[in-house]
């Protein structure tokens, strides 16, 4: 029997170098392939979402400036027909005013004061005071008091000029006293004893001192 010769072994070596080189490249791509799975997790994984952009704050818009408040002040005068005194003061947009004759008619008024100084003053008794601020120097206007009109002007007034009032207990019987300081020192006021009206005292207006059935008492200037 012959011996293989040279050529059956060179191409047995061939085979075999064939085989060994389709083996190296099946494992190198099984390689790529297991690489690419390992790290395709990571290359395919989702974004993450952004958080929601913060709004933008709305700028607040600046107050707009209120009207000017009319001006803290006391006015006093008489009616035009010369019997009775009207005073009125003034704070923070309120009024109190006080209406006397000096004998028995008063009445004592309050209620606020719009921007462009007009004021409807009332008072328990029925009374009611119309008027307005005029320039801020005086206040027009009328009293009607039991179905009767006053026109009066009551001009600005400093202390001591303005209005007074005195409340007290003496010698058993409860004491009201309002006094009206005109700017020209002149004086109108009413006590009531348990509600019996008669003509007042002078009061100090420096110092608000009063006697009153033989007991000194301070008056003081009235305020809404």
């Amino acid at each position: 029997m012959k011996r293989p010769g040279p050529l059956l072994t060179l191409l047995a070596g061939l085979v075999l170098g064939l085989f060994m080189l389709t083996l190296n490249v099946t494992s190198g791509t099984k390689t790529a392939s297991s690489s690419y799975s390992e790290a395709s997790p990571s290359a395919s994984a989702s974004p993450k979402k952004s958080a929601p952009a913060s709004p933008t704050p709305t700028a607040t818009p600046s107050p707009t400036p209120s009207k000017s408040a009319v001006p803290n002040a006391s006015y006093a005068g008489r009616t035009d027909d010369d019997t009775a005194s009207v005073a009125v003061t003034i704070r923070d947009g309120k009024a109190v005013a006080y209406f006397c004759d000096g004998r028995y008619k008063e009445a004592w008024l309050r209620g606020p004061v719009a921007d462009d100084g007009t004021m409807k003053l009332t008072a328990p008794n029925g009374a009611v005071l119309d008027g307005k601020l005029q320039q801020g120097t005086k206040i027009r206007g009328t009293v009607k008091d039991e179905g009767r009109n006053y026109a009066f002007t009551a001009d600005k007034a400093v202390k001591p000029s303005g209005l007074w009032r005195a409340t007290a207990k003496v010698r058993g019987a409860k004491i009201d006293g309002g006094w009206i300081v005109l700017p020209n020192g002149r004086q109108t006021g009413i006590v009531t004893r348990d509600g019996k009206a008669a003509a007042a005292p002078r009061i100090d207006p420096e110092t608000g001192a009063v006697t009153v059935d033989g007991q000194q008492l301070t008056a003081q200037p009235v305020t809404p």
